[in-house]
């Protein structure tokens, strides 16, 4: 059996729907931003002498683990689980 006319087109989809794609890159993007003004601003610091360097190390050790906690989402609010 022969078809006359050929089949329809599949409808048209938002070109917007990748939303959390972006946001993910601009968060990695000032996560990577953020660690390396830390590790500069630390080494800047390690250069002015024994006590500011080590104030700079433990300042940076909390900021870096701050930043990397952010980044694994556990700050992020849960889903609510739905049992039935």
């Amino acid at each position: 059996m022969s078809q006359i006319a050929p089949p329809q087109r599949p409808p048209l989809v938002a070109l917007g729907d990748d939303g959390d794609r972006i946001s993910r890159l601009q968060l990695r993007l000032w996560q990577w931003w953020c660690t390396f003004v830390t590790v500069m601003a630390t080494a800047w610091l390690m250069t002015l002498g024994w006590i500011p360097g080590i104030i700079a190390i433990i300042t940076a050790k909390h900021v870096l683990v701050a930043i990397f906690l952010m980044g694994i989402g556990v700050d992020k609010p849960r889903e609510v689980e739905i049992s039935d």
